[in-house]
């Protein structure tokens, strides 16, 4: 082992004796008197001799790059961490630390601060700044530790970092940060230890939250100490030394991603950078996950990682577009699995919601919402006042601030204890279902079902808002929209079945059965949860208005059957004559529609809906109105369209044939007229040529006789 320009006495003493000695030295060497010892000198077993000890007129210093950590009462300065270059005095000053680490060996826990003191002595000696000295000293046990040999002289050297960071965190940080990047397994090894250390793994995750909280700082520096934390949150018993900063922690670490997020979708970002290729950005998020996992892990949130892994929040967190959706996913999970940190996060997201900086607003704003889930926590506030801000929200702008209220209200609409403020959330939630955001709406739909949901629930007054609202939604272009809506019809239906089961002709009844059309189309939208969305709704139907079709409404749903479509016309026909020309009149609009599924779907239900309607329940222009659509389907190009709407034609046909009065000029004209017998045969039409949700063989099915 060699020892540089310091060596090893010759049978002299080891331990605190000899760092004592050495510090008279250097104040004798710089003309000041000998100062008293800190230790007392205690004699220490021999070693055996290896090398002449080597005059020392000066301790060498290597100089530091500037640090932007800050200091008590000290502005951080920017600056950007660098390895110092090497030289001789580096060298010297890392086998002075190499020296103190060999008489640790010797020395227990007492020795140990023994010798910190004495090492910081003979520093202070030279007249110049400590923390550059510490630099040093830090620099040179990041070089000397891989030639340690395992057991008691490496322990010792890190001990010598241990006691250096105890009275100089900050400088130790700023040594080892340089050497996180790119990853080194001995800074590993280094931080490993401090993060063993209960006296001083507090002050050092201090140190790194403030390297992490330097927005303006160089993005290395923030890469490094992202990463150093990872390293040192990931030991078991450390995240215990966050308590008192543990929510600004995560915090820091969840608006980092957000800032990463955004940098890497910037068109000024280097393609490199971009989250498909490897570099700094894609890294830098990976480490800052990763602290995150281990934060949360290291006090026992362990289920809150299960649950943002199985609903993919870890990748929703990450991306650029979907960030907030992953801070909503967390917040969700910590609800349920971490509530003992509500609190403090509450208290640290109120000022962050008036932040300049858009990541920090709009990350504090996704998490505030979400841990409205919580009644304790919003308790934390006054109702009022949280209504308010939420409502100020839909003011903003920018459509994702009013996203995120709509999503606050619908949390707020759950509690129990906020009943008399319905008449406040209504306007904000029934303004928001016009917006152009699919996003908004959806949260608007959701909030208005979650209010639902609620112990006496408003259903009457919902109706009637939601009347002139709903039906159009029901076939917005948008699928999401689509299934939201119908969803929410059934919901609506749900809550209001006992006025439905009476017979009460109120606004959920009218409201109903001006939907029952679009929703028996809708079992073939393209979309699965339009589909399903549909199906459940028209269940609830069932069971409100007493049918008795569910069975055919699930088979409809889920496989091609003429003959329960036809059961559940005929039930709507008989049950409601007075609607049957509006139900044709809603049915001939989807003969327009620019999705083969849904024109197949309406021309046959056309069809059968004209077999069992009574030729008095119709008026010649509306007869003519369906002749002409179903005609121009003649030129469709899906050709199972064209078959169906030609049986369909032939069924207005026949109707028209059945009224009283002069029809027979314009039949003959359409070329439709026939001479029927004295009743019209069923319509009768070839399989769908679209894939059913179902198939035959599932659900216990195992031939035709299952329709």
């Amino acid at each position: 082992m060699a020892w540089g320009v310091w060596g090893r006495a010759r049978g002299g003493p080891v331990g605190a004796l000899t760092l004592t000695a050495l510090a008279e030295e250097i104040r004798a060497n710089q003309g000041q008197p000998p100062g008293p010892s800190s230790i007392d000198p205690q004699p220490e077993p021999e070693l055996e001799p290896e090398a002449e000890p080597m005059g020392v007129t000066a301790i060498p210093t290597a100089r530091p790059v500037p640090c932007s950590l800050p200091r008590v009462q000290e502005p951080a300065p920017k600056g950007l961490y660098q390895d110092p270059p090497s030289s001789w005095e580096e060298g010297a000053l890392a086998d002075l630390a190499l020296y103190a680490a060999a008489c640790l060996e010797e020395a227990g826990f007492a020795g140990t601060q023994a010798t910190a003191l004495t090492l910081s002595s003979a520093l202070e000696a030279r007249g110049e700044r400590l923390e550059e000295q510490v630099y040093a000293l830090v620099r040179g046990l990041l070089a000397q530790v891989p030639s340690l040999a395992e057991g008691r002289p490496r322990q010792a050297a890190l001990r010598v970092l241990s006691a250096l960071a105890l009275e100089h965190a900050r400088e130790v940080v700023c040594a080892l940060l340089p050497s996180s990047l790119p990853p080194d397994r001995v800074a590993a090894e280094l931080w490993h230890s401090l993060s063993r250390n209960q006296r001083v793994n507090g002050q050092v995750l201090v140190q790194l939250l403030w390297a992490l909280k330097g927005g303006a700082g160089p993005e290395r520096e923030a890469l490094a100490a992202t990463r150093a934390l990872g390293e040192m949150l990931a030991v078991s018993g450390c995240v215990g030394a966050t308590r008192g900063f543990y929510p600004h922690l995560l915090l820091v670490l969840v608006t980092q991603l957000h800032q990463l997020a955004r940098r890497a979708s910037s068109p000024d970002t280097p393609k490199a950078w971009t989250p498909s290729h490897r570099g700094p950005p894609h890294s830098h998020a990976s480490c800052a996950v990763e602290a995150l996992k281990a934060l949360l892990t290291g006090d026992g949130g362990r289920m809150v990682v299960t649950c943002m892994e199985q609903a993919g929040g870890w990748r929703r967190l990450v991306g650029a577009h979907t960030h907030l959706e992953g801070v909503l996913l967390l917040a969700s999970a910590m609800v349920a699995h971490a509530d003992h940190h509500l609190r403090g996060l509450f208290g640290n997201l109120l000022p962050r919601l008036r932040s300049a900086d858009d990541t920090r607003r709009l990350t504090a704003m996704a998490f505030f919402t979400g841990l409205l889930q919580s009644r304790p926590t919003a308790g934390l506030l006054r109702e009022e006042v949280i209504l308010e801000r939420l409502r100020a929200w839909q003011g903003d702008p920018e459509p994702t601030v009013r996203w995120l209220g709509l999503l606050g209200l619908g949390h707020l609409a759950l509690s129990r204890g906020k009943v008399r403020h319905v008449s406040k959330l209504l306007p904000a939630l029934l303004g928001a279902l016009g917006e152009g955001d699919a996003r908004l709406v959806d949260a608007a739909l959701g909030a208005l079902r979650r209010l639902l949901l609620r112990p006496r629930a408003p259903v009457r007054l919902l109706s009637a808002e939601l009347g002139p609202r709903l039906p159009p939604l029901l076939d917005d272009a948008r699928d999401s929209v689509r299934a939201s809506a119908v969803g929410l019809l059934g919901t609506l239906v749900r809550r209001g079945r006992g006025g439905l089961q009476l017979g009460l002709r109120g606004p959920l009844r009218k409201l109903v059965l001006q939907s029952l059309v679009p929703l028996l189309l809708r079992l073939q939208d393209p979309s699965r949860d339009a589909a399903e969305s549909s199906e459940w709704t028209l269940a609830r139907c069932d069971h409100a208005l007493r049918w008795g079709l569910l069975e055919e409404m699930v088979t409809v749903a889920h496989y091609d059957s003429p003959e329960a479509l036809s059961r559940i016309c005929h039930c709507l026909v008989q049950q409601y004559p007075s609607h049957i020309p509006s139900f044709l009149s809603q049915t001939q609009g989807y003969l327009r529609s620019p999705q083969d599924p849904l024109r197949w779907a309406a021309a046959v239900l056309l069809g059968f809906l004209v077999h069992h309607t009574s030729p008095s329940r119709v008026n010649q222009d509306l007869l003519d109105s369906l002749f002409q659509d179903l005609g121009q389907l003649q030129n469709d190009p899906e050709p199972a369209v064209v078959a169906a709407a030609q049986v369909s034609a032939q069924q207005v046909a026949l109707l028209a044939r059945a009224q009283p009065g002069p029809r027979l000029p314009r039949l003959l004209r359409l070329g439709l007229w026939r001479r029927a017998g004295p009743h019209r045969p069923p319509p009768v039409y070839a399989s769908s040529p679209f894939q059913p949700r179902s198939v035959v063989g599932r659900w216990g099915c195992l031939g035709s006789g299952c329709a």
